[in-house]
C-alpha cells in the first residue's frame, strides 16, 4: 500500500514538476518586494487581480508550448518568420534587458537577505554568481529540476506566515472576487 502510494506520488510530481517550478517563478526577490509594498500600502484590495493574472499566465505558458512543440521552433524563430528580422532584433533586445534587470534584483535579494544575517554582499554576491554558473554550466536538466523543486518547498513558509500573521480571512476571500479599481 505505502509503495503504492509512493509511487502515484512520484508520478503526480514528474507530471507537474516543471509546471510547479514555472508557476513558483514569481516568487523571487523583486516579486517578494513587490507583494510586500503592495500589501503594506493597498491592504487586501489589489488581491481581485490574482484570478485574471493567473488566467493569462496560463494561456501563456500553454499556448507558448503548444507553438514549441507543433512547429519545433523557439519563440525567436516564430516571431522571425512571421514579422521579420527588425522587430524579432526589438523583442530579442527587450527580452535582454528585462532579464538583465531581473538578475540584477535576484543578486540584490541575495545580498539583501544574507545581509540580515551579517554577510557581506561582496561575498554572497559572488557565491551566489558561483553557484548559478555552476548550476547551469554543470548541471543536467534532472539535477537542475530537483534543485528548484526542492527550492519549490521552502515556499510552503508562505502558507506557514499567512497563517501565523492571522489575517482576517473573510476580508481576504471578499475581495479576491470583488474587484476594486485603484487609480
Amino acid at each position: 500500500m505505502l509503495k503504492r502510494f509512493r509511487y502515484h506520488i512520484a508520478v503526480f510530481f514528474g507530471v507537474i514538476g516543471p509546471g510547479f517550478i514555472t508557476a513558483m517563478v514569481d516568487n523571487d526577490s523583486g516579486g517578494i518586494l513587490t507583494y510586500s509594498a503592495a500589501g503594506a500600502k493597498y491592504g487586501y484590495l489589489p488581491l481581485w487581480t490574482l484570478l485574471p493574472i493567473a488566467i493569462l499566465l496560463v494561456v501563456t505558458q500553454e499556448m507558448n508550448s503548444r507553438m514549441g512543440a507543433v512547429t519545433g521552433k523557439g519563440l525567436s524563430d516564430l516571431i522571425r518568420e512571421e514579422f521579420g528580422l527588425r522587430t524579432t532584433f526589438l523583442v530579442m533586445a527587450l527580452l535582454v534587458a528585462t532579464n538583465l534587470t531581473n538578475i540584477m534584483a535576484e543578486f540584490a535579494g541575495i545580498a539583501g537577505s544574507l545581509g540580515v544575517f551579517g554577510v557581506s554582499r561582496y561575498i554572497s554576491v559572488p557565491i551566489g554568481a558561483a553557484l548559478v554558473w555552476v548550476l547551469v554550466v554543470k548541471g543536467s536538466y534532472r539535477s537542475v529540476e530537483k534543485i528548484f523543486l526542492g527550492a519549490c518547498v521552502v515556499y510552503a513558509a508562505y502558507i506557514v506566515s499567512a497563517v501565523l500573521i492571522g489575517p482576517n480571512w473573510k476580508e481576504a476571500a471578499v475581495n479576491s472576487v470583488h474587484p476594486v479599481l485603484m487609480l
